[in-house]
């Protein structure tokens, strides 16, 4: 017998990004991959070792790319000294990043690493989704640290939201992620937070 053709990762992936961008996070099975691709079924799954891996997969290189990019322009914000538009930023990074590839836009904000790290992810998948978790909460606390000179849980979180949360409901579930009315609230309403910081820690005895 001959022996099995060899599949590229990338072209994998390539593929499995624009199945995910068609028909949706549903319409991205082992199956549909391996007819899109024309790999076994077999080559699919010794690549990402479940569906569970080939979705994180997917997302990750994805979130990658954004992440340098939304670290870019928090960084250009940063730099002309204004915590607050480097926050804006950061939340309406989706929207500047959907002007070049709204799909991949789209494709971000349907799902976190949160959602995506399950019991059948293997390992490089859970490594690739930790890292992203990793990098973003730094990205969080130096928002943080530079809006308030703070980096407790609350601040964190509520940095959180405006950052992840806010642009996930305002941008994709109101489908008009380019559109300049929801970036609008979106910014006004990251600029009220970041106006009304939460409470402090309550200060331990002395």
């Amino acid at each position: 017998m001959g022996r099995p053709r060899q599949y590229d990762l990338a072209d994998l992936l390539g593929h499995a990004r624009d199945l995910w961008v068609g028909r949706g996070v549903v319409g991205l099975t082992i199956r549909a991959l391996s007819s899109a691709s024309g790999a076994s079924n077999g080559a699919v799954y010794h690549a990402f070792g479940s569906r569970d891996g080939l979705l994180a997969r997917v997302w990750a290189e994805e979130a990658g790319r954004f992440l340098t990019f939304q670290r870019d322009r928090v960084a250009e914000a940063m730099g002309e000294g204004d915590a607050t538009a480097a926050l804006v930023a950061a939340a309406l990074a989706p929207a500047a990043y959907a002007k070049d590839d709204e799909d991949g836009a789209r494709l971000l904000l349907a799902a976190t690493a949160d959602d995506l790290l399950t019991s059948e992810l293997d390992e490089e998948g859970r490594t690739q989704l930790l890292q992203l978790q990793k990098e973003l909460g730094a990205l969080l606390v130096e928002l943080t640290s530079a809006l308030w000179e703070r980096g407790d849980r609350a601040a964190v979180t509520v940095v959180r939201h405006c950052v992840v949360t806010l642009p996930g409901a305002l941008l994709l579930k109101a489908d008009r992620i380019t559109d300049p009315l929801a970036q609008h609230s979106l910014e006004h309403a990251v600029r009220g937070i970041a106006a009304a910081p939460p409470a402090g820690p309550t200060p331990g005895p002395r």
